[in-house]
This record gives C-alpha cells, sequence and structure tokens, in this order.
C-alpha cells in the first residue's frame, strides 16, 4: 500500500522519523503538525503527517527554529508566497483596485480592451479578485503616464513583456549569486542564528543592490541614447557644448515587473461586459 495512504498510530509514526511520541505531540501543540484524524478515542496518522514531520526535520537540519518552520508552514497554509513571507519589495498591500474610468482612460480604443486586458493579466500586471481587477500601483501610475504622452498602449505593453525576460534572467543571475556564495554562509552559521531571519535580511539586501545596479546601468543607457538621438536630430548646439539638459539626472525606478499570475480570461469578459452596458 502506498504511504499516502497508510495510517499510523502515533507511535508508528515517531517509529518511522525516528523521534519520540513526545516529540511528534510537541509539533503538534505548536502547530507544526496538523490534527489527526480521530477513530473513537484512537488517533490516525497517514502520509501527509509523515511528510511534514520529514520536512520539519530537515529544516531543523539547516538551522531553522522550530518558531520559524512554524512561520514558514503556517503562511503557506494561509496562502502566502515565499516573496511575502520574506517581506521581498511588491508584497500584497501594493496592489490597488482598477475602475472602468481608469481602463477607459489608459486603453482609449475601445477595439484593443480585451486583448490587452487578456495580455496584462496573463503576464500578472492585473489580477482580478471577486471579478474587479487590480494592479500594482506603478502599474497604474505608468499606464495613464503612457495615456497622458498618448503613447500606443500595445507598443508599451510589448516593451514591457521583453523587459521581464531580462529581469526574469537578472534576478536568475542574482539568485545564482546567493546560492553559490551566501547560502553556504548561512547553512555554516546554522547551530548559531536562525536562517530564515539570515534569508529575508541578506535576499532583501540582496535586491536593493540589484535594483541600485540595474537602475544605474539603465541610466547610463538612457544617457547614451540621449547623446545619439541629439546628433542623429542635430540638437547639439553649433559650437559643440553639450546641452545642459543631459547633464541632469534621470529618476530613479522604484518599482517593478511581479511574477506572472493566473489568466482569469472570464473575469476580464465579464468585466469588458460591464464597460459595454456603461458606455451603451
Amino acid at each position: 500500500m502506498r504511504t499516502a495512504d497508510t495510517e499510523f498510530t502515533i507511535d508508528a509514526l515517531a517509529a518511522r522519523v525516528g523521534l519520540p511520541t513526545s516529540t511528534v505531540r510537541m509539533y503538534q501543540s505548536k502547530g507544526l503538525l496538523h490534527a489527526p484524524r480521530r477513530v473513537g478515542r484512537t488517533a490516525r496518522y497517514d502520509g501527509t503527517h509523515l511528510q511534514c514531520l520529514e520536512l520539519v526535520q530537515r529544516l531543523q537540519d539547516r538551522g531553522f527554529t522550530l518558531a520559524s518552520i512554524a512561520e514558514l508552514l503556517t503562511a503557506r497554509e494561509q496562502g502566502a508566497t515565499v516573496a511575502d513571507l520574506l517581506a521581498l519589495p511588491g508584497g500584497p498591500e501594493e496592489w490597488v483596485s482598477l475602475g472602468l474610468g481608469d481602463i477607459r482612460l489608459m486603453i482609449k480604443s475601445k477595439g484593443l480592451r480585451s486583448t490587452l486586458l487578456r495580455k496584462a493579466t496573463q503576464l500578472g500586471l492585473i489580477r482580478w479578485r471577486r471579478g474587479r481587477p487590480q494592479s500594482r500601483r506603478w502599474v497604474l501610475t505608468s499606464g495613464l503616464r503612457v495615456a497622458e504622452l498618448d503613447l500606443p498602449p500595445r507598443e508599451v505593453l510589448g516593451q514591457i513583456v521583453r523587459l521581464c525576460e531580462h529581469t526574469d534572467q537578472i534576478a536568475a543571475d542574482f539568485g545564482a549569486i546567493f546560492e553559490r556564495t551566501l547560502w553556504p554562509r548561512i547553512q555554516a552559521d546554522s547551530t548559531e542564528t536562525d536562517q530564515l531571519g539570515q534569508i529575508r535580511a541578506l535576499l532583501q539586501e540582496l535586491t536593493g543592490l540589484a535594483e541600485g545596479v540595474v537602475v544605474g546601468a539603465f541610466r547610463e543607457s538612457v544617457r547614451h541614447l540621449a547623446e545619439q538621438f541629439v546628433e542623429r536630430h542635430e540638437l547639439l548646439p553649433a559650437d559643440g557644448e553639450r546641452p545642459a539638459w543631459l547633464d541632469s539626472s534621470i529618476p530613479i525606478l522604484n518599482e517593478r515587473p511581479l511574477e506572472p499570475g493566473g489568466d482569469d480570461i472570464e473575469d476580464v469578459e465579464q468585466f469588458l461586459a460591464a464597460d459595454h452596458a456603461q458606455e451603451g
């Protein structure tokens, strides 16, 4: 019979993982192990309890305290992402509701709304909660500014797609640095300090470092682009002096694209139907 279908008494479960029965009870009291099924007065544990105990043991071996393990398990049960748990930028508080007015301002062409909303949803730029759209603050702010400048929203969205490919690679590169250099140090210190707090602090610092590098490199790229632009359009002064505006700082970007979300196309269609009804 498969382990997932097997039932254990608490003594049998403890024996499978090599722990005293009292330790299994302690894990359960601290919220590290979910409650067993009751058959009369007998507790029946199954493969999910075995998997959970094995996970707790692995995390303990790697230096996590019981409090941190409980935090991890509770957060995942409540649907939190790893990024939320580690308090990385771009958490739930950065989502804002979008109204029909916002959508109409950002996508002026009624014929494009369905296509662009689907695409933005597939990219995770928009998510749907109870049939209503939400976006990150930077998406709303940038989208409204794109509309003010009368830039083609389809082209801007295409640029975001390409940008996400680059940022995914940048994140992977910095993640590889973390795993290769910082993670072994955390493991080496596992007997002295709690790993979850160390990981949280180091990833937040690494995020700030990566942002600084990316923004700095982007600012330099835009400066080079500006040089090429003014030369191409003969905007430089005749005497060859640099225009004063070339020395102005380019604004620092504080937000970033986010991880792709679900494809809530049904919510898109219902929302657009309400939009059509109001415009009609």
